[in-house]
């Protein structure tokens, strides 16, 4: 049993990290030339053979700051995940392959095929990347624990200042190795508190827009409600 003193002295540590952190983000910024990065957001991650999928609202958080990049002139890449595998959802000739039609490429938008976890490998994005002299991403898409790990962890050793969207991702249950199901919302947090500081700075979208959207009277643009 935890002491009276042992308590306080967690609710201080907690405390001092939250002011820590919020003292950062008040020094983050995100300039015109930083890249919004959509990993996988395809018609195969609606298929029931997933199951349990925690944050039903990140298509919408996407679409938001898709939207808000877009009406910027900000600079956009998607990533398309091409399975090797036949029977995979993402095989070339499924329709799972496809991107969903909220987030498919307009404008000349740039899109990029991968064939495994990370945007980096066999892909043109670093190139893509330096060719516009970017130096930061805000990352979306599919999956926290798969691909958006994979990619921003990549990202981060590439030297790029990398923000990921924490509700402009989410991922499945799965299970342990003894066969016990894990909630879904748990791996989301636990892998974005890996990124946390180390890889990334992990916000939400209505801090990504607070900081990338212009401010009309005073008041910065929300991504608002799912």
């Amino acid at each position: 049993m935890h002491s009276l003193a042992d308590m306080r002295m967690r609710k201080q540590a907690v405390l001092t990290e939250t002011a820590l952190f919020d003292k950062r983000r008040k020094t983050l910024s995100i300039d015109r030339d930083t890249v919004l990065l959509l990993i996988d957001v395809q018609e195969g991650f609606k298929d029931p053979k997933w199951g349990r999928r925690n944050n039903p609202c990140a298509e919408a958080k996407i679409a938001q700051v898709l939207n808000t990049w877009r009406v910027s002139g900000r600079p956009i890449i998607h990533v398309q995940h091409v399975s090797q595998e036949h029977t995979s959802v993402f095989a070339a000739e499924s329709p799972g392959v496809a991107l969903q039609e909220f987030a498919r490429p307009a404008n000349g938008e740039l899109i990029l095929q991968k064939r495994v976890n990370s945007a980096f490998i066999g892909t043109e994005l670093d190139r893509s990347l330096k060719e516009r002299r970017a130096t930061a991403l805000v990352v979306v898409g599919f999956t926290t624990d798969h691909c958006v790990s994979s990619t921003v962890r990549m990202a981060s050793n590439f030297g790029y200042r990398t923000i990921v969207v924490a509700d402009g991702t989410a991922t499945f249950e799965r299970r342990s190795v003894d066969n016990k199901p894990i909630d879904p919302e748990i791996i989301h947090q636990i892998h974005l508190l890996s990124l946390q500081g180390e890889f990334a700075e992990v916000l939400d979208a209505d801090m990504v827009l607070s900081l990338s959207a212009k401010e009309k009277d005073g008041v910065a643009l929300k991504a608002g409600s799912c």
